[in-house]
């Protein structure tokens, strides 16, 4: 149930800031947003995982206060992070 290391390397290839960024709200939004999509998958024939969805929901909740951070310092990298990635329409 959890990402690769592949997975998440090529992640932050796409969408880190410099060449050593691997923690930055983009990438750790990008990350969350992916192991939040598997958990969905997951609910859909596991839905008595009530312990799975109590970290689905804190997963939710720390994607959010990230986006809230990056809103609120530097709205254009906020955007693009929300073109990349999906998450509003």
């Amino acid at each position: 149930m959890s990402i690769t290391k592949e997975r998440k390397t090529e992640m932050m290839q796409q969408y880190r800031r410099s060449d050593a960024d691997t923690g930055s709200p983009e990438v750790q939004v990008a990350v969350l947003s992916h192991r939040i999509a598997q958990l969905t998958e997951h609910f859909k024939t596991h839905n008595k995982d009530h312990a799975g969805r109590r970290g689905l929901l804190m997963l939710v909740s720390k994607r959010r206060r990230l986006l809230k951070y990056l809103e609120a310092t530097d709205s254009s990298r906020y955007a693009d992070v929300i073109k990349k990635s999906g998450l509003r329409k």
